[in-house]
């Protein structure tokens, strides 16, 4: 198992396994039931958010062939092409990067408040069932935390992916994954081998 594998490779992870394991679990839940997972952060951990994103949207560890069913109807509509695409597409998982939406970004920060953008976009797509994941070294990243809050009231299962206190975000989500380090790069040496394994072991349970 992937979540196993990281603690003997990251023994100073060892009391965060439990909540390691509840995250994978929410997500692969939520994945199960064509939900969503929204990813939002600053700075470096808005590019993790790119990284989580990219290892759900396609295959990661495994190719995830599209099923036969999918496979065979692409053949039959359009041919050569259709069986280009059912060869190489494969299944994905809905991780939508809120990072990404540089215009509703700009836009919101603009027009209306710079640190309600996450949130605006919580609002906007998030339904009862998905997943929320909010990602700040220091857990005090005002956007983010009231992107959680939103999360929250509308009833989407939140996940922080904190350093070691875990800020004010900690008091709004459901699952705190609290990393060692009290700074910003050694928090964040220790989130991309956490979910990396998250994305493994969701794979692995979803592997159709």
């Amino acid at each position: 198992m992937a979540v196993k594998a990281l603690i003997r490779n990251h023994p100073a992870l060892k009391s965060i396994e439990k909540d390691i394991e509840k995250a994978v679990q929410a997500i692969v839940k939520a994945f199960a039931r064509d939900r969503q997972l929204l990813l939002c952060g600053n700075g470096g951990s808005a590019a993790d958010c790119e990284h989580i994103s990219g290892e759900f949207l396609k295959g990661f560890m495994s190719k995830r062939p599209l099923p036969k069913s999918e496979k065979k109807e692409l053949g039959r509509r359009f041919g050569k092409e259709g069986r280009f695409l059912a060869q190489n597409l494969q299944q994905g998982f809905a991780a939508i990067p809120m990072t990404s939406f540089s215009a509703l970004n700009t836009a919101f920060a603009n027009d209306v408040a710079p640190s309600l953008s996450f949130a605006q976009m919580v609002n906007a797509l998030g339904r009862k069932g998905d997943v929320f994941m909010g990602l700040s070294t220091s857990g005090n990243a005002e956007n983010v935390i009231y992107a959680a809050m939103t999360a929250k009231a509308r009833g989407l299962v939140s996940i922080a992916l904190t350093g070691c206190t875990g800020g004010r975000l900690k008091d709004y989500c459901d699952i705190v994954i609290r990393t060692p380090g009290d700074n910003a790069p050694t928090a964040q040496e220790f989130h991309l081998p956490v979910y990396h394994a998250i994305c493994m072991e969701v794979e692995k349970r979803l592997d159709r």
